[in-house]
């Protein structure tokens, strides 16, 4: 599949609002794909679609419930076949240790908090994209669509206090190759991006010390990456034919430390 394939199909951006997920609304929307941003922040989501115009529509978007991603595809079968996904939304992490220094331990409906909207948010949203995008008639060589989630190095190396971001992102890295590999014989590809320290709207709230600590690590180039490199990993992951079943990561050859 290359990118004149994005002609005359759709895609649902979950996270579409703002940051990583807007960058990546804007690039695919560049690239003659209709888009549904999926995401629960209404002003946001809706200024971005008036701004993108013709092809471009905004739904309310809980990711965790199927009758908000169904309605997500619907709208998206308006704009066009449906053939792509990107699951790129965030929200919230609790930052705990397993066991905090006052000997109690972690709250547990702050680890399934963030476990359901990271790991089971994805996984809803592959799951029924997939199914639609496998109704969609096969273009040539059998390609049917195409899938991309969202991880984080946090997946591979977490850092002290992130048991539960840790453990949904590397429930995401760990589903990519099996889902890749469930859905093969349907034509749908399956990869995931686990960023580094990314330009986001979060990240530019905390200030430049703490953003110059964090980058200090990052080997080449020390600085944060850019939602719109990002979008360029997430649309040579849709383009590209012979890629599935992988994780790229983002980061500048960042390893997370300890702490």
């Amino acid at each position: 599949m290359t990118a004149t394939s994005f002609q005359g199909a759709s895609a649902i951006v979950s996270g579409g609002a703002g940051g990583l997920g807007a960058a990546t609304v804007r690039r695919l929307h560049a690239e003659g794909l209709g888009v549904v941003i999926a995401d629960l922040a209404e002003d946001q989501g809706t200024a971005l679609a008036t701004e993108l115009g013709e092809r471009a529509t905004f739904v309310r978007t809980d990711v965790t419930d199927e009758a908000s991603v169904v309605a997500d595809l619907d709208a998206a079968a308006e704009l066009g076949d449906v053939r792509f996904a990107v699951v790129a939304h965030g929200g919230f992490g609790v930052n705990q240790r397993v066991v905090g220094k006052d000997g109690s331990p972690a709250d547990y409906s702050g680890f399934t908090k963030t476990v359901d909207l990271y790991l089971n948010g994805t996984f809803n949203v592959l799951r029924l994209a997939a199914a639609r995008i496998a109704k969609t008639d096969p273009l040539p060589g059998g390609e049917r669509g195409a899938v991309v989630m969202t991880a984080s190095i946090a997946g591979y190396e977490g850092q002290i206090g992130q048991a539960s971001y840790t453990a949904a992102k590397a429930g995401v890295i760990g589903l990519t190759l099996v889902a890749a590999r469930d859905l093969g014989a349907t034509g749908i590809r399956v990869n995931t991006i686990a960023p580094g320290t990314m330009r986001t709207p979060i990240m530019e709230s905390v200030g430049e010390d703490l953003i110059n600590h964090l980058t200090s690590s990052i080997p080449y180039p020390r600085r944060l990456g850019e939602p719109a490199e990002f979008a360029d990993a997430v649309a040579f992951l849709l383009a590209n034919q012979y890629v599935n079943g992988h994780v790229l990561r983002l980061d500048g050859a960042q390893r997370f430390a300890p702490r």
